[in-house]
């Protein structure tokens, strides 16, 4: 038989091993993200009495990985070793991929120190080392993969630094303390050739965001020749995730005009931007967005929405979305839950979370906390430490720092500030500056110079850069009559070089953002503005005189005196809108005891509603009352 009928002949066996026929069935699962099945469809493979290959392994190993089964894994292993085809590059890095997937990475390790390793394998080994933050050893691997490459000493096993390599390393920087490694990493991307590479650049944008540097970031964006949605979402869920809502509108603009459409991911940054704005039209527009996309039914979508309309004062909406769900989860529940207690509604909260119950959905960390601070703005005092017993009693939760935050605020609002400092001192988990900052923020309320002076000595630890408690205790100082401590807190500011813009409130209005700083005098309107405010003030005076003796500091005389953001945004609004309708005015900072009066008295004399959102809560202010009742 010549050599041409030997290979038709082996080629023939092969298209007609059984094997072969197997296999492909595994391929299929695999790529239709059947893992359960595929594994199962190998045990009756096994019994049936085939053969497992070399090209069988890879499919079941991805299956592990995914599932996330180390025993199974093991097992494969074992079966990898008795059929000889440990020696296969695909095999070897499925399996290092594999171990690393399920939380073994020194198991993968020992996988690739048994023989001389191609690119492929030192590839899975760095990108296992990242996904389980062990950012060192990948980064010696690849120190080591280059001197191997260097050397060239094994012509046997090629071994090249490719993109894949470094897109493994970059994703594996994925806080601050990374960004040297990271900026290093950029500097390797620009000199191996692969600075035009679209998907090595855009985990380049994801791992700048991730390391808190967002002008770096946007330089990297800027530079790129080609973007696709993946670019587009790094961006917008990047400025997102640091805080920087109005880049993100401004990117997701950018993106409808280059033509890419968009996908969940990219809808669910731009709601949160505008959750984070109180952007409420926007929001609409992307709810319309959704349906024209058909992503009406996106459960994630949908919890988003829930938690944009409650954060934008449309607490109706926000209802018809959560009750228009089909599906319901523990989300769900969480961000209507949530939106009731900044509103004030403690007590439709804890209706919400016993239905939740009812219906099924087993409670976690995140809902007790909304539950929690609903409870805490409500002034719903025992209900709150009832339910902080429940979550670990009945649902064996251990509370976080974030949970006893909650009760702090809730017993220091309440006057108990003792029993607030009492639980502190006796948290399992060390306390950290918001547990601190809410026993801080309750000595304001109820004017404790002495328990302030405690939790300020431990919140500065924790938190030195943060100007917002610095500026509490001095507004405790000021409402003291103390003047060295007011002075104490003014040089320690000046020392750590503590500065903060001053108080900022913005109203929506025919689709535009209009926003007022403290004392601004820049709007278009402001001699209107101010005349309306003028007029207002007159006519609250011959309401409620003013009291000299009971005149409220706010944290923005600290860092910006005049006429408060507040005062200018509902002035505004007065002037533009139509008789009777309600008026949302979103504002940086808590809003003071003077303007709180002032926007009540105001909602009375010209009969309209206003809905103000602060740091904390929101105020809804109608015929002269607040829903918050004054406890806030």
């Amino acid at each position: 038989m010549s050599a041409d009928q030997l290979r038709d002949s082996a080629a023939a066996a092969e298209r007609w091993n059984p094997t072969t026929a197997w296999n492909n069935q595994l391929r299929q699962l695999s790529k239709q993200r059947q893992y359960r099945e595929a594994l199962t469809l190998y045990r009756n493979m096994v019994r049936s009495s085939f053969f497992p290959n070399a090209f069988t392994f890879p499919f079941l190993l991805k299956s592990c990985a995914f599932l996330s089964l180390p025993l199974t894994a093991s097992q494969i292993h074992a079966h990898v070793i008795r059929t000889g085809s440990q020696p296969d590059p695909y095999t070897r890095s499925s399996l290092i991929n594999a171990y690393a997937k399920c939380f073994l990475p020194h198991n993968a390790r020992k996988v690739f120190d048994e023989m001389p390793n191609p690119t492929i394998c030192y590839n899975a080994l760095i990108s296992g080392y990242s996904f389980n933050s062990n950012l060192t050893d990948a980064v010696k691997l690849f120190c080591q993969m280059r001197r191997e490459e260097e050397d060239g000493l094994d012509a046997s096993v090629n071994v090249n630094v490719n993109s894949v390599t470094l897109l493994s390393l970059v994703s594996g920087c994925s806080a601050a303390t990374h960004l040297t490694i990271g900026a290093c990493l950029h500097g390797c991307c620009v000199r191996f050739g692969f600075a035009t590479d679209l998907a090595v650049t855009n985990s380049l944008v994801t791992m700048y965001f991730k390391c808190g540097e967002v002008e770096l970031a946007r330089q990297v964006f800027d530079e790129m020749l080609v973007r696709d949605l993946i670019t587009w979402n790094a961006m917008i869920s990047g400025y997102a995730q640091n805080g920087h809502a109005r880049n993100v509108l401004e990117v997701y603009n950018e993106m409808k005009l280059s033509g890419v459409s968009v996908d969940p991911v990219t809808l669910l940054g731009v709601l949160s931007a505008c959750a984070n704005l109180g952007a409420q039209g926007i929001g609409r527009q992307v709810e319309h967005e959704m349906e024209r996309c058909g992503f009406g039914c996106n459960p994630f979508l949908r919890n988003a929405l829930v938690s944009m309309y409650s954060r934008c004062g449309n607490l109706t909406r926000a209802r018809e979305v959560f009750d228009c769900s089909r599906e319901k989860s523990v989300v769900s529940w969480t961000a209507i839950i949530g939106g009731h207690g900044i509103h004030g509604h403690g007590e439709v909260a804890l209706e919400l979370f016993d239905k939740m119950v009812e219906s099924g959905v087993r409670p976690d960390k995140t809902v007790f906390v909304s539950v929690l601070s609903a409870c805490s703005h409500a002034g719903l005092t025992d209900r709150g430490l009832e339910y902080f017993e429940l979550m670990k009693m009945k649902y064996g939760l251990q509370p976080g720092p974030e949970h006893y935050s909650c009760v702090v605020d809730l017993l220091g609002r309440a006057g108990r500030l003792e029993e607030a400092v009492d639980l502190i001192r006796s948290m399992k988990v060390k306390p950290d500056g918001a547990v601190w900052g809410a026993l801080l923020g309750a000595c304001k309320i109820h004017k404790n110079v002495e328990v302030a002076e405690l939790a300020f000595q431990h919140v500065v630890e924790l938190e030195p850069t943060n100007i917002g408690y610095y500026v509490l205790l001095s507004n405790i100082y000021t409402d003291a009559n103390n003047l060295e401590g007011i002075l104490r807190v003014r040089v320690l500011m000046r020392e750590r070089k503590l500065r903060k813009d001053p108080g900022y409130s913005y109203v929506e209005y025919k689709g535009k953002v209009h926003l007022f700083y403290s004392g601004d005098l820049s709007h278009p309107q402001s001699k209107e503005i101010n005349r309306m405010l003028d007029e207002l003030e007159n006519l609250v005076k011959e309401i409620h005189p003013p009291n000299e003796k009971c005149e409220e500091r706010s944290e923005e005389l600290l860092i910006g005196t005049g006429v408060h953001s507040e005062k200018l945004a509902i002035a505004f609004a007065l002037l533009n809108t139509k008789r009777g309708k309600e008026i949302i005015v979103m504002k940086n900072l808590r809003v003071c005891v003077d303007c709180h009066l002032f926007i009540k008295l105001v909602s009375k004399i010209v009969n309209r509603q206003f809905i103000v959102r602060d740091a904390t809560r929101f105020h809804h202010f109608r015929d002269g009352i607040c829903s918050c009742k004054d406890y806030w």
